[in-house]
């Protein structure tokens, strides 16, 4: 668990493909003005973890809400909700759908919601031009991004991707630079004027949260931010990107 300052920590956890290559994941814990506790996304905490989450939520009584953020980072829900079952459960229409019998709150993450439940402590930003959930279950490009203003930190599952890890993992375009999730071009949706707005979406981002001082990025590592770096990091990777959108409006539009 790592200490970003004003309220946030991010929860840093393992994740193995194939059961062998260690990729990472995530949550994070944010302490809101009223001192309630708030965690974005869910993971199984290891014994030390839990017991230091324990020391800052009163034992774990003052953890309000769970908030599922990547509609493809389901499978430590259930673990979450019983270690913490007081706490409020959202999720998008896919953990709904995922986990049938959990007591989900109504309505769904991606339904524009959680501004008003979670403001002025987070903010809120799902892309434009993508689908959260496409039908090739295989592409986990889209979740919703949050911020934390106080701490400066962005919480984000794949859509933002950075990775700061040895080989084979250091062979990955994303490691050791911001990039957007490699998925991108399976992600756009099949229709004029997607990659436009997902582009308008990406530069509305990095000047709306330009103060930003770090992201939290799945899979495994936290990338501090110079000051004012975000609108640089993210012109950059939309240059990167540019082959991916350019053939896209080529085709639709």
């Amino acid at each position: 668990m790592i200490d970003c300052g004003h309220g946030f920590r991010s929860i840093r956890g393992d994740f193995r493909v194939g059961g062998v290559v260690n990729v990472g994941t995530q949550c994070s814990l944010v302490k809101r003005t009223d001192g309630g506790f708030v965690f974005l996304d869910s993971y199984t905490l290891s014994d030390e973890t839990r017991a230091a989450v324990d020391r800052l939520t009163d034992g774990g009584a003052a953890v309000e809400a769970i908030v599922n953020l990547h509609p493809f980072h389901t499978i430590h829900c259930e673990w979450m909700h019983r270690a913490f079952p007081q706490a409020k459960l959202y999720g998008t229409a896919r953990h709904h759908e995922k986990w049938p019998d959990l007591p989900w709150e109504e309505g769904h993450c991606e339904a524009g919601e959680l501004p008003a439940l979670f403001g002025p402590d987070l903010e809120f930003s799902m892309p434009d031009g993508v689908s959260l959930v496409c039908q090739d279950e295989a592409v986990h490009f889209s979740s919703i991004l949050a911020y934390h203003p106080a701490s400066g930190t962005i919480h984000v599952d794949d859509t933002l991707s950075y990775l700061n890890a040895p080989f084979p993992l250091s062979l990955l375009p994303m490691t050791g630079r911001l990039d957007f999730h490699p998925t991108l071009a399976k992600a756009l949706k099949p229709e004029a004027g997607a990659a436009d707005a997902f582009e308008r979406w990406a530069k509305d981002l990095a000047v709306d949260w330009y103060q930003a001082k770090r992201i939290a990025a799945a899979h495994n590592a936290i990338l501090p931010l110079a000051h004012e770096q975000l609108p640089e990091l993210v012109g950059a990777a939309l240059g990167r990107a540019a082959p991916v959108l350019k053939r896209h409006r080529e085709r639709y539009g």
